[in-house]
């Protein structure tokens, strides 16, 4: 009895150290970067996003002239009871909780004495999310010379338009799996298996490939540039897994419960609206989740189909476009990654409770 009892406490203890270290991997860097958010290019560049808690470091407590006590810099000095040459002090002389320092250039620098104290980077300003939000400072030279310093585009165009974007291209293709999943569950027609099988089978289709003859259909059509368009887009790709997945949860509901239905001279679609939408909630809600936040977060169809036109950027369009020609503006990425997050949160914690009963639909019988 020990040893099984000892058994199940390692394997126990085991998963949960597993589980602990994916977490762990995954909250560390989202933390580093929600602080990072908060803090200034040169800060990132200089310093880890960790010296924002209290540590151990060092601070300046005054700063020598070395020419006013008559040190050569050409030479050994000594200062503080240590002694070190001059590319030994600008690189950094530690001794115990003293370190000397060379600031400036040989003729004319200054040495700074530093002191070990608990110190912290209080250097957070909401000035990256300012730019994100309100639109980013642009920088403008006239061809006089003057310096114009505006504001470009704000965040709210893009919210809206991925939100123009993202709801359409959930919905349209929920209805359609969910009337295609329920054909393939319960209704007999010529070549059922055959059509769910292919339909299953386009899952495998890369993304990347089926863009060129979608989008040369497009152009012929004129969709390109368009919300339609990319309405279509999404909804083509997301019809495969939508069907699969509600195929497994429908096919699995009561048989009695849709006989009597049938017994009681209710139609297909009678069935279908006041039954099987009712009771599919939680794979609705699961395939809703997956589908916005695929949306949400693309970029790809959205730059080939809606293209470069400003006025239909989506939000991960307008991230690209904040970091600048040059990649300069970086930093801002940090602030605009959280803005991005704000709604596809709502929309997972909204629908979560659905999540996982509609994940394990159709995994067990009985």
């Amino acid at each position: 009895m020990k040893s099984a009892s000892g058994q199940k406490l390692t394997r126990s203890l085991l998963v949960n150290g597993i589980l602990l270290v994916i977490v762990l991997c995954w909250l560390v860097p989202v933390l580093g970067i929600f602080v990072s958010s908060f803090r200034q290019r040169f800060d990132i560049q200089t310093t880890p996003w960790w010296n924002v808690l209290p540590h151990r470091g060092w601070v300046m407590t005054k700063t020598i002239n070395p020419r006013e006590i008559g040190l050569d810099a050409n030479g050994p000095m000594t200062l503080e009871g240590v002694t070190a040459t001059f590319e030994e002090m600008r690189a950094g002389v530690e001794d115990g909780d003293t370190r000397l320092v060379w600031i400036g250039n040989r003729r004319i620098g200054k040495i700074e004495i530093q002191k070990k104290a608990w110190v912290t980077s209080a250097a957070l300003t909401l000035d990256n999310y300012q730019q994100v939000i309100q639109g980013k400072n642009i920088r403008i030279t006239h061809a006089d010379g003057t310096v114009q310093n505006v504001r470009g585009d704000d965040f709210s165009g893009a919210l809206l338009n991925s939100l123009t974007v993202s709801i359409p291209s959930t919905i349209i293709p929920i209805l359609i799996a969910a009337f295609a999943a329920y054909g393939f569950a319960w209704m007999n027609f010529p070549g059922r298996r055959f059509w769910f099988i292919l339909v299953v089978a386009l899952l495998v289709v890369p993304l990347q490939i089926a863009l060129v003859p979608v989008l040369r259909d497009f152009a012929g059509l004129d969709l390109n540039g368009t919300f339609l368009g990319i309405w279509m887009a999404h909804t083509g790709f997301g019809i495969p897994l939508a069907t699969y997945l509600l195929f497994n949860y429908i096919s699995t509901l009561p048989r009695e419960t849709l006989e009597a239905a049938f017994i009681d001279g209710a139609s297909h679609f009678t069935i279908f609206t006041k039954l099987i939408l009712p009771l599919s909630v939680p794979a609705l809600a699961s395939f809703a989740i997956f589908q916005f936040l695929w949306v949400w977060n693309d970029y790809l169809v959205a730059l080939i189909i809606l293209g470069p036109d400003p006025n239909v950027r989506v939000v991960t369009m307008k991230l690209a476009s904040i970091v600048g020609d040059r990649g300069q503006d970086w930093h801002l990425l940090t602030a605009g990654a959280f803005v991005s997050m704000l709604i596809p949160l709502v929309v997972f914690f909204s629908l979560q409770r659905y999540f996982v009963r509609g994940m394990m639909a159709g995994s067990i019988k009985g």
